[in-house]
C-alpha cells in the first residue's frame, strides 16, 4: 500500500498558519493520524515504527490512561486552591520513588516550566543567580531556561550568569573527575565576575549532549563541587526518568547522588501536559516563604490520574526491568553492526535511551552529520522513526516507549542495517 504523504497544499497552509519558528522532522514530513503502542500510522494505513517518541512512555494511546484521563474529566477538574485527593494520592506515589530527602513534590503543565520554577527555589536558597549547564544542554523555552539551553541554536542569548561545561564523554574512569573540574572551572569564573553560583543543572543522561550514561557514578563529583560551592544540584530527569534507564528509576540513581531538586515532564502523563519537580524541605523553604506559587492547570485532578495510571502501568507491567532487558538486547545488536559498517564508532546507553555515534574516522571520531542526516531520512523512508543528536547531529537518538520488545529491536536493527548498507554502495 503506497504511503500517504502530506500535501503541498497542507505544508504551505501550515507555514502561512504558523510562521517560520516551528520545525518539521525529515526531508519528507510525516503525517501521522492514530497510534498505538510502539506505532504511529498515516492516513494510508501504513505502520511506522517509533524508536524516538519517549514522552507516551508507556506507548502511544494507552487504554488505561485514556480512561483515566476521560474518567476523571467526566467528573471533576479544578485546580490546586481547592483541596483534592488525586494530588495528594500521586505526590505521595511519587516521593516514594526517590530518595527520603526529597520531601516535597510541586506540579507544572511542562518540563520548561519545572526547570524555570527549579532555578527561582535555588535562587531564592543560595542567594546566588549563576547556573552551570552542559555546553550543548537543553532545558526548555522559557525565557529564564531558554537562555540556558544552547541546543536551541545560534541565535540563543546565553545569559550572562550561564556557564558551560563539556558534557561527560568518553566512558573511562576519568570522565567524573573531567566533568567536576570544568564545573570548579564555571563556579571560579562565576565568582570572577562578582556572581555566585546558584545551580548545577544536568539532564542525567546527557541526551541533547550527545547521550553520556557511563560509568555509573559519574556525576558524583561534580554534585559535591556544586555543593561544597554553596549551588545546588538539579537532576532534569523529564528524558531519563520514570525506569527509562533500566537499572534505577531516575537517571541520578545511577550515579549515587541526591539531587536537591528532581524535574520532570511530559512522560509523566505519557503526552497528558503534566510535569513536575521534587524538592529537599529545606531547599524550598525560602521560596516557599517569599513567593506564593500558583498554576492553573499544574496538578489539576484530570493530570493527576494521567500521571497515576503511568506509574500503574509501570508497575504493573514491569517496565522498567523491560527497559533494561530490551535496551541491553538493542545495545549488544546495535554494536554488532560496527564490524560490517565503518560509519558505527560507539554505541552508549542506558535502558532505552541509547545513542549511536557515527564518524567518518574512527580514529579521530570525526563526526558523520551529513551521513547522519541520510540514516534518519533513510530509516524514515523504512517506516522507522527516529532522529540525530549531538553537538555535530551525528548521534542516532534512540528512546522508544518503553513497551518495546525484542522483536521490535530486532526491526529496528534490521532496517538500520539496510540503510547503512545503502548509503557505503
Amino acid at each position: 500500500m503506497p504511503e500517504s504523504t502530506p500535501t503541498a497544499e497542507m505544508l504551505a497552509r501550515r507555514a502561512r498558519l504558523l510562521g517560520p519558528a516551528y520545525r518539521l522532522f525529515y526531508e519528507q514530513p510525516f503525517q501521522p493520524v492514530r497510534g498505538e503502542g510502539v506505532w504511529l500510522y498515516d492516513a494510508a494505513g501504513q505502520p511506522y515504527l517509533d524508536a524516538y517518541n519517549n514522552v507516551v512512555c508507556v506507548g502511544h494511546a494507552h487504554p488505561q490512561v485514556v480512561e483515566a484521563i476521560a474518567r476523571q474529566a467526566a467528573t471533576l477538574n479544578t485546580h490546586t486552591r481547592y483541596l483534592h485527593d488525586g494530588i495528594l494520592d500521586y505526590a505521595e506515589r511519587l516521593l516514594a520513588t526517590m530518595p527520603p530527602e526529597l520531601g516535597h513534590a510541586t506540579f507544572t503543565c511542562t518540563g520548561s516550566e519545572a526547570n524555570d520554577l527549579a532555578m527561582r527555589i535555588a535562587t531564592a536558597h543560595t542567594g546566588g543567580a549563576g547556573l552551570i549547564v552542559t555546553r550543548f544542554a537543553y532545558h526548555g523555552v522559557t525565557s529564564a531556561i531558554a537562555c540556558a539551553s544552547p541546543s536551541l541554536g545560534q541565535f540563543v542569548q546565553l545569559g550572562a550568569h550561564v556557564r558551560l561545561v563539556d558534557a561527560p564523554s568518553g566512558g573511562d574512569a576519568g570522565a567524573g573527575h573531567r566533568f567536576a573540574e570544568g564545573v570548579r572551572a564555571a563556579i571560579a569564573d562565576l565568582r570572577a565576575h562578582g556572581i555566585a553560583p546558584a545551580a548545577l543543572m544536568v539532564d542525567t543522561v546527557f541526551s541533547s549532549d550527545g547521550v553520556f550514561t557511563g560509568p555509573a557514578g559519574l556525576l558524583r563529583e561534580a554534585v559535591e563541587a556544586i555543593h561544597a560551592a554553596g549551588g545546588v544540584f538539579i537532576a532534569d530527569e523529564v528524558q531519563p526518568g520514570f525506569g527509562r534507564t533500566g537499572e534505577t528509576f531516575w537517571g541520578f540513581q545511577r550515579h549515587g547522588v541526591v539531587p536537591d531538586i528532581v524535574t520532570m515532564g511530559k512522560p509523566m502523563g505519557n503526552g497528558h501536559p503534566v510535569a513536575g519537580l521534587a524538592v529537599k524541605p529545606e531547599v524550598m523553604q525560602a521560596f516557599g516563604k517569599a513567593c506564593r506559587y500558583f498554576n492553573t492547570f499544574g496538578g489539576n485532578p484530570v493530570s493527576m490520574a494521567a500521571a497515576s495510571a503511568v506509574l500503574d502501568v509501570i508497575e504493573q507491567q514491569d517496565l522498567q526491568r523491560n527497559a533494561l532487558e530490551v535496551g541491553t538486547y538493542l545495545r549488544e545488536r546495535l554494536a554488532a553492526l560496527a564490524p560490517r559498517h565503518a560509519l558505527v564508532g560507539e554505541v552508549r546507553g542506558a535502558g532505552l535511551f541509547l545513542g549511536v555515534e557515527l564518524v567518518t574516522d574512527r580514529a579521530a571520531r570525526t563526526p558523520a552529520t551529513a551521513q547522519a542526516a541520510r540514516v534518519v531520512n533513510g530509516l524514515r523512508a523504512r517506516q522507522v522513526l527516529l532522529s540525530a543528536t549531538g553537538e555535530h547531529a551525528n548521534i542516532l537518538k534512540i528512546r522508544p516507549p518503553l513497551v518495546f520488545t525484542r522483536e521490535h529491536a530486532d526491526l529496528l536493527v534490521q532496517r538500520l542495517d539496510e540503510v547503512l548498507t545503502a548509503i557505503a554502495q
